[in-house]
C-alpha cells in the first residue's frame, strides 16, 4: 500500500538553530532518506522551499485569487513529502515515527488513493 508522509515543521524554530545544530539536523535528514531508499520503500518525494516562496490559489465566483504564502496560519509548515510503499499502516507509522521532524514537528500519514479509483 502507498502512503504519503506529510512532513511539517516550525520554519522559524529551524532558522533559529545554530549552524552546528542545523548541520546535525541536516545530517539526520540525509541519513533517514538514505535508510528509506536502502529499504526500497521510496516511490517519490521532495523537500519544499520555505513558505515565503508559496502562492495560494483560490477561485471565487469564477475569479482566480492569489495570496502570497500558505493559506493556513499555523505554527508548523509543510516542509516536504515522501511517498512510500509498505505492507500496511503500522509500517508507514513506524517510518513516520523515525523521521527527525516527528520529534519537534509532525509527520502526517495518509493512504494514497489511486487515480483510477472513483472518489467517494
Amino acid at each position: 500500500m502507498k502512503y504519503l508522509l506529510l512532513i511539517n515543521k516550525d520554519e522559524a524554530r529551524f532558522r533559529a538553530l545554530g549552524e552546528d545544530e542545523r548541520r546535525a539536523m541536516m545530517k539526520r535528514y540525509t541519513d533517514y532518506g538514505r535508510e528509506m531508499i536502502a529499504a526500497g520503500i521510496v516511490r517519490g518525494g521532495a523537500l519544499l522551499e520555505s513558505t515565503e516562496t508559496a502562492t495560494t490559489v483560490r477561485v471565487r465566483a469564477g475569479k482566480r485569487l492569489l495570496t502570497d504564502g500558505p493559506f493556513a496560519e499555523t505554527q508548523e509548515q509543510i516542509a516536504g513529502i515522501a511517498i512510500i510503499e509498505v505492507a500496511d499502516l503500522d509500517q508507514a507509522l513506524g517510518w513516520a515515527e523515525r523521521h527527525p521532524d516527528a520529534e519537534w514537528g509532525s509527520v502526517e500519514v495518509r493512504p494514497l488513493v489511486p487515480w483510477d479509483t472513483p472518489a467517494g
